[in-house]
């Protein structure tokens, strides 16, 4: 939360080498993109609960859940 965007970079490269050792990661995040690529599951929470679990392609490209299809467009839209 809050990365010095100079940082971001670096953070999200040492999650890529934890996944490529196997180790397993439950990491919440706003980088879609970077969730898209790196994730096996993805959970979109909403108001405390899960509101859609899936595969990436999935949760991104065609969700179910209303709340989840507002939330993509908002973050897509910026």
């Amino acid at each position: 939360s809050a990365l010095d965007p100079e940082l971001v970079g670096e953070v999200l490269d040492v999650v890529r080498e934890l996944k490529g050792s196997g180790i397993t990661l439950l990491i919440a995040t706003h980088e879609i993109a970077f969730a898209r690529e790196i994730s096996d599951r993805v959970c979109f929470l909403h108001a405390g609960s899960v509101a859609e679990i899936g595969t990436p392609s999935q949760v991104f490209g065609a969700p179910r859940d209303e709340r989840t299809q507002q939330f993509l467009r908002r973050v897509r839209s910026n």
